[in-house]
């Protein structure tokens, strides 16, 4: 899952309507125990880090497939893609009027440092850093320096990174580094969205800008990367054999990691969960009356690649005949809060509603922690997680969350407990997002949640848009901010 955006967080009130009712979840809930689900988990963290195209990720789709491959129809989805690999930590020092280093990607993320572009190129310069105009996003902001064989120094904003880093280019800087602005001022991560450019491009903590932003300043900016190109990997996509295939459930979660850890919570957590409902279900003998697609996307990490390969290669009847889209992407944070996916937009009007239908998704959540007396908040469809294709699409989606990069409230540390002001998950892409360091109440809490509504979905006469189609065409004005774990902007 992600970046390094704080989630819009707003207190639900919960409404009364549902897209489905009369569904009792209560034997389903009560056969996913936790124990299981942590089960699946111990077996994850053995077998280590499961970033796409590695071998680890390989052995975990196995996992996946075989303990399916009994009451499901189960097969593998091939497809290639372009990876981008940064091969050694990056350098960032001011030499000139005095040295500093600053550190490359700090475990706390206020702390002013820097990060590696993903898609940068690499190279190593050592050049005076020129301060380019507004915010980078038009030719004419470099038109007022000599940005030639210099690094160019851009603030966050207004427009993409690639479209900022494309400028400098054409100017004739050798590097750039463009700086958080005001009101997010962190040290992030960031995505040129791919190999758009041919020099090194970081992003830093606004106080690293600010600093760099001095007259006569010279830096030395080093990135090792390379691109693969075609690089194969698979999702793995279970089958219920029976149910309605014109009111198709799609259930998701990505099986990927980072590299730099085992991904227990993001995203072993759902992995885990989901593989435990599918496999309870088989157990009791339910009978969907809507066929239920058990997903595991590979390449979210690299941009959702493996749920947007999935939506490409839908045909346009298959599209149509996809009801909605459950995801579910970090629900056993350390620090947590609950979140549900705000289908109807109300909560979050900055990133808007989802697909026609997504509302009636939120509300049977909704309705669900409402009878448990569970408070919780929405969280935006920034384009974070793999729903994304699905929305782009106009296939409705919902789903559930515990917060990564967010900051925790204390109206919310009052609710859940927890530390007011740190992250949701203050291991999130690290290497200690581990067993250790989950939260299993939320785990627990939430694998109940996500079991009611893949039920309530499978069973319901209902359609959830009210026609039992998703659109045949994206929605044209949504602004997909955020793809997998690098802001783009």
């Amino acid at each position: 899952m992600i970046a390094v955006v704080a989630i819009l967080v707003t207190l639900v009130v919960v409404p009364v309507v549902s897209a489905a009712v009369g569904v009792d979840s209560r034997e389903l809930r009560e056969t996913v125990e936790v124990d299981s689900i942590i089960d699946h988990l111990e077996w994850l963290e053995t077998n280590g880090p499961r970033p796409a195209a590695d071998p680890g990720y390989d052995t975990a789709a196995e996992y996946v497939y075989e303990l399916l491959d009994v009451g499901y129809d189960v097969a593998y989805q091939d497809f290639t893609y372009d990876l981008w690999e940064e091969l050694s930590v990056p350098v960032l020092e001011r030499t000139l009027p005095t040295f500093k280093a600053y550190p490359a990607y700090p475990a706390d993320l206020s702390v002013p440092g820097f990060a590696t572009m993903e898609y940068s190129e690499a190279g190593d310069v050592t050049a005076q850093v020129v301060l380019a105009g507004s915010f980078g996003c038009d030719p004419s902001d470099f038109s007022g320096a000599d940005f030639s064989g210099n690094i160019a120094l851009i603030e966050r904003g207004v427009c993409t990174f690639a479209t900022k880093a494309i400028n400098a280019e054409t100017a004739g800087a050798a590097g750039a580094i463009v700086f958080n602005d005001a009101a997010r001022q962190d040290t992030f991560y960031g995505t040129l969205g791919g190999p758009v450019v041919g020099i090194p491009v970081v992003g830093s903590h606004r106080d690293v800008g600010l600093e760099l932003a001095a007259n006569d300043t010279t830096v030395h900016l080093a990135v090792a990367t390379v691109m693969h190109y075609g690089v194969w990997t698979r999702n793995v996509i279970a089958e219920t054999p029976g149910g309605r295939d014109d009111r198709v459930v799609v259930v998701g979660a990505h099986l990927d990691t980072v590299a730099e850890g085992p991904g227990t919570n993001d995203n072993g957590s759902a992995v885990a969960t989901l593989l435990e409902i599918a496999l309870q279900m088989d157990e009791l003998g339910i009978e969907p009356r809507n066929k239920v697609v058990f997903a595991f996307w590979s390449a979210e990490e690299s941009g959702l690649l493996g749920a947007q390969y999935y939506v490409d290669n839908l045909t346009k009847r298959e599209r149509k005949n996809i009801a909605l889209d459950l995801n579910f992407d970090m629900i056993a944070s350390n620090n947590y809060a609950l979140f549900v996916y705000d289908g109807d937009g109300s909560d979050t009007p900055e990133t808007g509603p989802g697909p026609n239908g997504s509302g009636n998704i939120e509300d049977v959540f909704l309705d669900y922690f409402a009878e448990q007396d569970l408070v919780t908040w929405a969280t935006a469809f920034d384009g974070r997680s793999d729903y994304g294709p699905f929305i782009e699409a106009g296939i409705p989606a919902g789903g559930l969350f515990t917060g990564a990069d967010g900051i925790k409230t204390a109206e919310q540390a009052a609710i859940y407990g927890g530390t007011v002001g740190q992250y949701y998950d203050p291991y999130y892409h690290t290497a200690d997002d581990t067993l250790a360091n989950i939260n299993t109440h939320a785990l627990d809490v939430m694998s109940d949640a996500a079991a009611h509504a893949i039920l309530t979905f499978a069973m319901t006469t209902s359609s959830v848009n009210g026609t039992g189609k998703a659109s045949d065409r994206a929605i044209e004005a949504r602004d997909m901010e955020y793809r997998g774990p690098h802001a783009q902007r």
